[in-house]
């Protein structure tokens, strides 16, 4: 992974494309190079793209991967599939697979999996074009996504059309439902809620998101969540969100004051779990698939991690459920 910082000069007059601007730098990159292996464009900590412009004073940093590969390869990949027809493939996603090719994960994704599943040829990487183009084209089939230390269900598209289809309800959230479990470090203050806030890039760490009240930063956020029960310091909770924004839940949940166990990033590791994986199970999508006159439900079983930590916490603790609010 290979970053750029650089700070536009205060004396600098005028506005100039971003690109164009990068490239004119004695230590820029030329456009192609830009394009080919961009991850994330920031110009004072808000994410921007390569046609927008620069300033004097303005603070750039831009994120890319280098030696990006010519194609996008089948690969024998076993897969969990929970249901499949001629327009849609559901999977039950395994804790540790990348969603699609991006930086530092060109190949073992479920993209790779899907193309040697479905039969598909290789996938060539575009080296040139606009970047939205270049970064859909390594997603074929992909209408939404789960972190890659996030297991459960994910739903892929087998046509142009199905994709546009699921795509569109995917974007209007209320249309569909997403329900999530997770076993999270502390109890809530309340047995159910609903928590809105922006979800913004954390400015000390590129690779961390927070929660934002009373900004016009980043992006909203949704989340409905239930604890179920609680067994000592710990929670056993139903998610569901309303959008789909990155980290979401864990940055959520994290707000709450119960960050997920086994969250590398947004919670500190657990004495009583110091090995634990992150405990957030994508369990429920309910979406309408063409050819159902009706929404179609699909569902997980519990994953075995989630099985042997509750089966711990069981022993240890007594079951507490917190009371309903009035």
């Amino acid at each position: 992974m290979s970053f750029f910082s650089n700070k536009v000069p205060p004396t600098y007059k005028g506005e100039i494309r971003l690109d164009k601007y990068i490239a004119s730098l004695p230590n820029g990159m030329n456009r192609s190079k830009l394009k080919s292996g961009i991850v994330c464009i920031q110009i004072n900590g808000k994410k921007q793209k390569l046609s927008s412009l620069v300033k004097a004073n303005d603070i750039i940093d831009i994120q890319w991967e280098e030696n990006v590969p010519d194609n996008i390869e089948p690969e024998n990949i076993p897969l969990d599939i929970v249901y499949e027809d001629e327009n849609v493939c559901v999977v039950n996603k395994s804790q540790g697979m990348v969603t699609h090719p991006a930086a530092g994960n060109w190949s073992g994704t479920l993209v790779n999996a899907l193309l040697y599943h479905w039969g598909r040829e290789a996938v060539p990487e575009l080296k040139e074009g606009q970047v939205s183009k270049i970064l859909s084209n390594r997603r074929p089939g992909i209408v939404h996504r789960l972190d890659k230390e996030t297991s459960g269900i994910i739903i892929t598209a087998k046509n142009h059309d199905t994709e546009e289809f699921l795509s569109a309800q995917f974007r209007n959230h209320s249309s569909i439902t997403k329900e999530y479990i997770a076993i999270c470090m502390g109890r809530p203050q309340h047995q159910h809620g609903i928590i809105r806030t922006n979800i913004i890039r954390d400015p000390r760490d590129r690779k961390r998101f927070k929660a934002a009240v009373d900004t016009d930063e980043g992006k909203p956020a949704e989340t409905i969540y239930e604890c179920i029960s609680c067994y000592g310091e710990y929670s056993l909770m139903k998610v569901r969100i309303k959008t789909g924004r990155t980290h979401q839940i864990r940055v959520h949940m994290k707000y709450l004051n119960c960050p997920i166990l086994g969250d590398g990033i947004y919670a500190r590791p657990d004495k009583k779990f110091p090995r634990a994986k992150l405990m957030l199970n994508a369990r429920l999508l309910k979406i309408r698939i063409p050819g159902k006159d009706e929404p179609s439900v699909f569902k997980s079983p519990t994953p075995q991690r989630f099985i042997e930590v509750m089966k711990i916490l069981k022993k240890d603790f007594a079951k507490v459920i917190l009371p309903r609010d009035r």
